[in-house]
C-alpha cells in the first residue's frame, strides 16, 4: 500500500509541549509474593540460600522436620484400623494432612507401609528472584511463615517525579519515552497508568507510574531513568478537542476510524483507531474522543490501508473482531508452562481435543461438518476457566480465546469450505501459541506444516498423529506436509 501523505502531527489550537522527569525502575509490586512455610517444624534443609536466586513454581526449596507431621501421620494409620468402627475418622486424618499439602502419593505411603513421616518438603509456589530470605538451615519456622520473598521481573514499573505545576498537564494514558545509562542512547517508551493522588509536601513532586514489559531482562529494578512526558500546555485544558484533515477519517454507520502511527516500531507501522468526531468546518473536522496531540496519523491513503487490512484478515474497519496472525518462524511467545495450574493445562488439552474433528472435516473437505465442529468447539472454549492464570498470562489466554472463538464463530458462518480454510489457519495459530505458552496435560500433539497453503505463503495445523493429512488441500494434496513441532506432556 501507498502512503499518498501522513501528517507529521496533529493539529489543535495550542501547541504540543513535553516534561522532562527523573525517575527509577521499580518492581511491579503485584508480581512480589512471600513463600511460606505449610508446617510448624525445624528446617532441615534450605536449597535456596542467597538473594537473586531464581525460583522456579514447583521447585524444591526446603525440608522441614515437624512433629506435628509424625503426630497426624501416626494418627492416620490408627484412624485407617478403626475405620470399619468410626466413619469419618480416617476421612478427617486425611484431610488434615492434605491442609498441609501433603500430597495424596505421600498419604498412600503412609497407608502403604503403615509407617509414619516426619519430614515434609516445601515446594515454591511461585517463580521469580528471591528479593529477601528470611531464615537459616536449622531454623524453627510456625505455619504461614514467611521464608522468602519472591518477586518477577518479566513487567515493571517506572517511576516518575512530577512537579507540582505540570501534574495538570499530565494524565492517564500518555505516552512517556525515557532512556537509561545502562542502553545507552536507546529511546524505549510506555504509557502512564497511574497517578498518586497525593503530593510529597517536601519534594513538591507526585509519582507518576508507567508499566512496562521487560524483554529479554534488559532492565533491572534500580536503574535511574530519564523521561519525557509528551504532553500540552496548561491552557489545554480550555479545548479539549483536536483537528485533523477530513481524508484522515474513514467513516462506518454510528462508527469513524483513523490510522495512528505506532511510534516504536523499527519499520513504518499503523494501528486501527475508533474515534469520536465532533463539528466540521472546511477540510477538518474535531476530534472528541480517541487521538492525542502529538500523535502522527495517516492523513491520505487511510481506505487503502484499511482495505489491505481486511485482505489480510486483521483488524480494519469491515472487520473488527479479527486477531492478528503471528509470524510463526518468529520466537516471541511469552513461557507460563511452569506456573499454569495442572486444571488450566487439562482444559486446554480438553480444547484442543475438540480442535481435532474440526481439522479432521477439512481433510475430507466437508463444509457442513466443519460447521459443526467449529460449534463443539465453541462450547468445549467456555469450559476453559480463565480465573486460574492471572496478570499477564490472564491477559495472553483472552487474546488467544478471543481469536479462537472470533474465527470459529466465521467458520460456523461461511458457507464456502475456502474461506472456511482461511478462519481456520488463523484458528490454528492461536490454538498452537496457547498450548505452547501454557502447555497440555498428558497428551502429544504434533504441529504440521504445510509451505504451499494460501498461494505458497504457508499454514500450520495441530494434529494428534505424526501422518500427514493435510487439511488445507484435502484429497487434492493429502500428504503434502511435514511435522514442524512436537508439544508433549512434561
Amino acid at each position: 500500500t501507498t502512503i499518498v501523505g501522513v501528517e507529521s502531527k496533529m493539529t489543535s489550537n495550542e501547541g504540543t509541549a513535553s516534561i522532562l522527569v527523573d525517575g527509577t525502575i521499580e518492581m511491579d509490586q503485584r508480581s512480589i509474593n512471600s513463600q511460606t512455610a505449610h508446617i510448624s517444624g525445624r528446617l532441615e534443609s534450605m536449597l535456596i540460600n542467597f538473594e537473586g536466586d531464581y525460583v522456579k513454581a514447583g521447585q524444591k526449596i526446603a525440608t522441614v522436620y515437624s512433629t506435628e507431621l509424625l503426630a497426624a501421620s501416626q494418627e492416620l494409620i490408627t484412624a485407617a484400623q478403626f475405620e470399619d468402627r468410626v466413619e469419618g475418622l480416617k476421612e478427617a486424618s486425611i484431610q488434615k494432612l492434605k491442609n498441609w499439602k501433603i500430597s495424596d502419593s505421600q498419604i498412600n505411603q503412609i497407608l502403604q507401609s503403615g509407617n509414619p513421616i516426619e519430614t515434609m518438603d516445601i515446594f515454591a509456589d511461585h517463580s521469580g528472584y528471591v528479593l529477601s530470605k528470611k531464615v537459616s538451615q536449622g531454623d524453627y519456622v510456625r505455619t504461614g511463615q514467611s521464608l522468602y520473598t519472591l518477586g518477577s521481573t518479566g513487567r515493571l514499573w517506572l517511576i516518575y517525579n512530577v512537579y507540582e505545576s505540570d501534574l495538570a498537564k499530565v494524565k492517564k494514558g500518555q505516552l512517556v519515552s525515557f532512556t537509561t545509562p545502562a542502553l545507552g542512547e536507546k529511546e524505549l517508551s510506555a504509557r502512564i497508568t497511574y497517578i498518586d493522588p497525593l503530593l510529597n509536601a517536601s519534594t513538591r513532586t507526585a509519582s507518576v507510574r508507567a508499566e512496562i514489559a521487560n524483554t529479554g531482562n534488559r532492565l533491572k529494578p534500580g536503574m535511574l531513568i530519564k523521561g519525557k512526558i509528551k504532553t500540552l500546555p496548561s491552557t489545554r485544558a480550555k479545548s479539549s478537542t483536536v483537528s485533523i484533515p477530513k481524508s484522515a477519517v474513514l467513516w462506518t454507520g454510528d462508527k469513524s476510524v483513523v490510522y495512528v502511527k505506532l511510534e516504536d516500531s523499527e519499520v513504518p507501522s499503523f494501528q486501527f483507531r475508533e474515534v469520536t468526531i465532533g463539528a466540521q468546518s472546511g477540510g477538518q473536522v474535531s476530534i472528541l474522543e480517541g487521538l492525542e496531540n502529538g500523535e502522527e496519523i495517516v492523513t491520505n491513503g487511510a481506505f487503502s490501508i484499511d482495505a489491505a487490512a481486511q485482505l489480510n484478515n486483521n483488524m480494519s474497519m469491515m472487520n473488527r473482531s479479527v486477531q492478528i496472525k503471528t509470524d510463526a518462524n518468529l520466537d516471541r511467545l511469552p513461557d507460563y508452562v511452569e506456573s499454569t495450574p495442572s486444571e488450566f493445562k487439562q482444559q486446554l488439552t480438553a480444547l484442543a481435543k475438540s480442535y481435532i474433528p474440526l481439522k479432521d472435516a477439512f481433510v475430507a473437505t466437508d463444509p457442513g461438518k466443519a460447521k459443526e465442529a467449529a460449534t463443539v468447539l465453541l462450547a468445549e472454549s467456555n469450559n476453559v476457566n480463565m480465573s486460574l492464570v492471572k496478570d499477564d498470562a490472564h491477559i495472553y489466554w483472552m487474546e488467544q480465546l478471543n481469536a479462537i472463538t472470533g474465527h470459529a464463530e466465521k467458520i460456523t458462518a461461511e458457507p464456502e469450505i475456502e474461506a472456511q480454510r482461511k478462519q481456520f489457519d488463523f484458528l490454528s495459530e492461536a490454538l498452537i501459541n496457547s498450548i505452547k505458552v501454557f502447555g497440555i496435560f498428558e497428551n502429544t500433539f504434533y504441529v504440521q506444516y504445510c509451505p504451499m497453503a494460501f498461494n505458497n505463503q504457508g499454514a500450520d495445523w495441530i494434529s494428534e498423529e505424526t501422518e500427514i493429512a493435510n487439511p488445507y488441500f484435502g484429497d487434492k494434496m493429502h500428504k503434502c506436509g511435514s511435522v514442524k513441532d512436537t508439544i508433549f506432556f512434561n
